[in-house]
């Protein structure tokens, strides 16, 4: 199993969101941060002079699913989340040792499965 850490730009989590359930993502968590990469932030110009805004609004999706399906979900990330531009975000991969369902008690692979997710869709096909 992994997790997938993706942070993008606000105005694109509609679209990774969208994309995501197409291909059969199901359960992720999302959050908002702020923070910068290798650009530092940004610069603005206003009528008091330059002033630079450094950590800068992001979204953070979290997605915990099969190691066979974490190519696909990060190349549907990349796809909806491309702009082109400075700050289209970033996408760490981890490993996860296990995953508990609090409710049922189910471990590992079970406890991810959603109905109608990659994994159903994938035995159906």
């Amino acid at each position: 199993m992994k997790k997938i850490e993706a942070i993008i730009r606000e105005d694109k989590l509609n679209d990774v969101k969208d994309a995501l359930y197409k291909v059969g993502i199901i359960g992720m968590n999302v959050v908002e941060v702020r923070g910068h990469g290798r650009d530092g932030g940004i610069e603005l110009v206003g009528r008091t002079g330059t002033y630079r805004i450094d950590l800068l609004p992001k979204i953070q999706i979290n997605i915990v699913l099969s190691d066979h399906n974490v190519q696909r979900t990060v190349d549907t990330i990349c796809e909806a989340a491309h702009t082109g531009s400075t700050g289209d975000g970033i996408i760490f991969v981890y490993p996860v040792d296990d995953v508990v369902r609090i409710r049922t008690g189910e471990r590992g692979q079970s406890a991810l499965q959603y109905p109608n997710d990659i994994d159903v869709r994938k035995t159906k096909a």
